[in-house]
């Protein structure tokens, strides 16, 4: 069975974006590239909500081919390119969207047959409502969080009308030169 992981940035107060969606205070660096791109090697399916995919499908697939294209933004592009997408979206249609399909109802009856495919995990990049949701019917199976060193004291909540206690268990800590944690959790 694959796994779906869910990756985001949070500030250590506990917020994934700024009041007006700002996220210009989320630390990334080389070191945190090569280390995620570690992570899509092992993914053969990426997961968004729609307006994290509307963002996600305006950068990355050119991103790669731009003149000025870092390392990191030619692997990224090349990964995003090939991999399968999975969007959740009662209001667009994968009409005419390459290698995307879109899931608007049945929510886990549809993403537990995703993940009884073959293949290889499924990776939900941010798209915080899409993940609570997922969260909420126990779809996600491990959680990467990396928490920047920066109190916001406001903005959008990393987990928002949680319904009741869900236990996980720490795996693993990275700790990055530019002072962001990572913290790999697994489901009990």
């Amino acid at each position: 069975m694959r796994n779906l992981i869910f990756f985001m940035h949070t500030s250590l107060d506990g917020f994934v974006a700024g009041p007006k969606g700002e996220m210009n205070w989320i630390n990334v660096d080389e070191e945190i590239f090569d280390f995620v791109g570690a992570m899509t090697d092992r993914a053969d399916t990426a997961l968004y909500g729609r307006v994290t995919y509307e963002m996600m499908q305006s950068y990355w697939p050119t991103a790669g081919e731009q003149p000025n294209a870092s390392k990191h933004d030619k692997e990224h592009s090349a990964w995003y390119n090939k991999v399968s997408k999975i969007v959740l979206s009662k209001t667009i249609s994968e009409k005419g969207l390459d290698n995307t399909t879109v899931i608007s109802d049945q929510l886990k009856d549809n993403i537990n047959k995703i993940k009884k495919q073959e293949g290889k995990n499924i990776l939900i990049f941010g798209s915080p409502a899409a993940s609570n949701s997922l969260l909420s019917l126990g779809l996600i199976d491990e959680f990467w969080l990396f928490v920047n060193p920066i109190l916001l004291g406001q903005g959008k909540p990393l987990f928002k009308d949680i319904n009741e206690n869900i236990k996980l268990k720490l795996i693993e800590t990275k700790t990055f030169s530019c002072g962001v944690i990572a913290l790999h959790y697994e489901t009990k």
